[in-house]
């Protein structure tokens, strides 16, 4: 059997392998995708009105705030998802799991690739779920073209490939899946000072380089310029830049801690 052949076929059983997992464990997956979830009802339906006066809306619009937040909620969507590839790699590894792969005779990168192709997989379910929940509740995104849709699905894709490489490596680095899912915790926080819930231009002067200088603003405003029509000006490459940036250093984090001998 070629090496290519090999690794589709461990990489395959590694994937049904971490599907099954999640799904006899759905609880952790449910507490993922409430978080986006309650996020969009309470910043839409509690604080919509006054939310709004910082896009324009003057709060008398709550369909205008909608459009805007949406957007943010399905990247930040991604972040808080991703989690749970960093808990369940962190799980693999406290069990020996991970030990007993490096002994068999597998193709190495399959199990990395499992955990992976099983999370984007799970992040891009979220997201429908996610999205589902915005048209319901009166989301809107008319102008956008098939091609726009095919872009900015490409973008969501990219970079929740992207942060999933650091999730898996942040779960096998963590001690025990605790401090994974500890550690993975900017993964939410970063899209709540992002430019995900109001302008980043309307906050404090010193505030304003946080917000503009991370990953999660530029492909929210990327995303942003594809569904509604907004200007995207440079952050179209920068979004891809940052999804590069961090798929690189998430694999070759990931297979250097997984290549390492034991101790």
């Amino acid at each position: 059997m070629s090496t290519l052949a090999l690794a589709v076929r461990d990489s395959s059983t590694m994937l049904r392998r971490n599907l099954l997992h999640v799904r006899r464990y759905p609880s952790m997956t449910l507490n993922l995708l409430l978080t986006p979830i309650m996020l969009l009802l309470l910043f839409v339906y509690v604080f919509g009105n006054v939310m709004s006066a910082g896009i324009g809306g003057g709060g008398a619009d709550r369909s205008d705030y909608i459009a805007y937040l949406v957007p943010g909620l399905l990247v930040m969507t991604i972040g808080s998802t991703v989690i749970g590839a960093a808990v369940s790699v962190s799980m693999d590894m406290n069990e020996g799991l991970m030990a007993r792969f490096r002994t068999m005779a597998v193709y190495r990168g399959s199990v990395l690739i499992g955990h992976v192709v099983g999370s984007v997989l799970q992040v891009l379910a979220s997201l429908v779920l996610v999205g589902a929940v915005a048209v319901a509740i009166g989301f809107r995104s008319t102008d956008a073209t098939v091609l726009e849709w095919l872009a900015a699905f490409g973008l969501l894709a990219l970079f929740a490939l992207a942060l999933t490489w650091i999730a898996v490596g942040m779960g096998m680095a963590s001690p025990n899946p605790e401090a994974a899912s500890n550690m993975a915790t900017p993964l939410i926080l970063l899209p709540l000072i992002s430019s995900a819930f109001t302008p980043a231009d309307t906050m404090p002067g010193w505030f304003q380089p946080i917000a503009e200088y991370q990953p999660f603003t530029p492909a929210i405003e990327t995303l942003r310029g594809l569904l509604l029509g907004t200007g995207i000006g440079n952050n179209g490459w920068i979004a891809l830049a940052w999804c590069v940036g961090l798929t690189v250093l998430g694999y070759r984090w990931s297979t250097a801690q997984f290549n390492r001998d034991p101790k």
